[in-house]
């Protein structure tokens, strides 16, 4: 699936928070002003890279997001971390974390994600068996 641009990502954005809507109700969701045809050119796109799916109902077509934010975030972040990181997501969120002002909650909040996903993640290292 091919990445989307920052006019793209607003558009998707309106339609993972509101599901399927036709032009006129995208328009009235976007915080700064854009004409019909050219939000129309930009659907068009996201309908050629399969973003988006459109149906028609009665007169007007429908536009809804083709896949879940969550799937476009995690593409996202990948290309993220092979251009800026070697690939590395651990680079990334380091970076991310010696760049962003954070907070003592927040470290503290990303310390205790990271006990839960340690605790998660099943240890690699085989366990010794007692000879029998």
């Amino acid at each position: 699936m091919n990445h989307f641009t920052p006019g793209e990502l607003e558009i998707m954005e309106i339609l993972w928070q509101h599901g399927s809507l036709k032009p006129a109700e995208i328009l009235a969701h976007l915080d700064r002003p854009l004409t019909n045809p050219a939000l129309r050119s930009v659907l068009r796109v996201l309908l050629e890279k399969g973003h988006v799916t459109r149906q028609k109902q009665g007169k007007a077509y429908y536009y809804r997001a083709r896949s879940a934010a969550p799937t476009a975030f995690k593409s996202m972040a990948n290309r993220l971390a092979e251009i800026f990181c070697g690939g590395s997501s651990f680079e990334l969120i380091a970076q991310l974390i010696k760049t962003e002002k954070l907070s003592a909650d927040d470290i503290r909040r990303l310390q205790q994600l990271a006990g839960e996903r340690t605790a998660e993640t099943p240890s690699t290292k085989p366990t010794p068996r007692k000879p029998s």
